[in-house]
């Protein structure tokens, strides 16, 4: 079957959703909305204060930028539809707006792990090689590699919904999850996906593995570099700088190993369910708080904004 005439078979896809008891709906329907709403505002009022004060104009801030407007699009392309289905009871997915969905939340993912990539090189240069810091992560460096960042995705992604959406769909068109993802479309195809498997798994492992080998090399280096500094306030200053990033690090690789470095033989929907609702809707929510909000510089340009000065 080609995939026009796949198309014309499955004009439509139906999402079960993250539950079918009805007493949970409401509830779900109130935490899913009260941690999208703090996502919009925290991410988008990081993008604003950065933009507004200018001494928040560095290579750091200028990727915590970055990072809030992917966590932005990231959330958007998966909650709004997961309220609304909790709202409406409405199900369903048109074929153009799956593959779209899919598009973008690969974009958003691959995007987000080579800025966390960038995120670690900035500070292993403001750690290690600080006297060389201005030399080193220049506008010029840092607008390639956010740049590199986004290329990254748009071409994994755009490989990855071509080959799942040239596949053959005639099992069935009940997607068993909330939102369009791989495996669950994968278990619904009725043609060969050794292919499809073996190439997502090799893009997932090069856009997993070469971020996570830059930030564990960058952060060694920074261990190294912060167990030579003699002043305890320094090292601990040093730690807590690193603390944060490594959190976030640690939850999104974490997820995403978990979620796709597996075998679909071994998938059980409703685990990757409650792992989806994590890392879609919580770790977005979660980053402004991890990076910005506990941060000095961020609390006095928010002082400044709210004072109008």
């Amino acid at each position: 079957m080609t995939s026009m005439e796949n198309r014309s078979a499955v004009k439509e896809f139906i999402l079960i959703g993250i539950t079918d008891v009805p007493e949970l709906q409401v509830p779900l329907f109130t935490m899913f909305t009260f941690i999208y709403l703090i996502t919009l505002v925290g991410n988008l009022g990081i993008i604003a204060l950065i933009s507004r004060d200018s001494r928040l104009h560095t290579p750091m801030y200028f990727f915590l930028s970055n990072l809030s407007l992917v966590d932005f699009g990231y959330s958007s392309t998966i909650t709004p539809k997961v309220i609304a289905g909790l709202l409406t009871g409405d199900k369903v997915i048109s074929y153009d707006g799956c593959a779209a969905q899919l598009f973008f939340f690969g974009f958003f993912a691959v995007t987000e792990s080579f800025l966390l990539a960038s995120m670690a090189y900035d500070r292993h240069a403001a750690v290690c090689k600080p006297l060389h810091y201005t030399t080193i992560m220049t506008s010029t460096v840092c607008t390639l590699l956010a740049s590199g960042a986004y290329i990254c995705g748009f071409l994994t992604s755009s490989i990855v919904v071509g080959n799942i959406f040239s596949l053959s769909f005639c099992r069935s068109n009940v997607i068993h999850h909330f939102f369009c993802d791989i495996p669950p479309l994968l278990v619904l195809s009725c043609s060969d996906i050794h292919l499809s498997e073996s190439t997502i798994f090799i893009l997932g492992f090069f856009n997993a593995f070469c971020p996570f080998l830059v930030i564990f090399t960058s952060y060694l280096l920074i261990f190294i570099t912060i167990l030579k500094i003699r002043s305890a306030e320094g090292r601990q200053k040093a730690f807590s700088t690193c603390a944060s990033h490594l959190t976030a690090v640690s939850i999104f690789f974490g997820t995403i190993i978990f979620m796709y470095f597996q075998p679909s033989s071994s998938h059980s929907m409703d685990t990757d369910k409650i792992v989806s609702v994590f890392y879609t809707m919580v770790i977005p929510m979660l980053n402004p708080l991890v990076y910005c909000l506990r941060n000095k510089e961020v609390k006095n340009a928010f002082r400044k904004a709210v004072r109008g000065q």
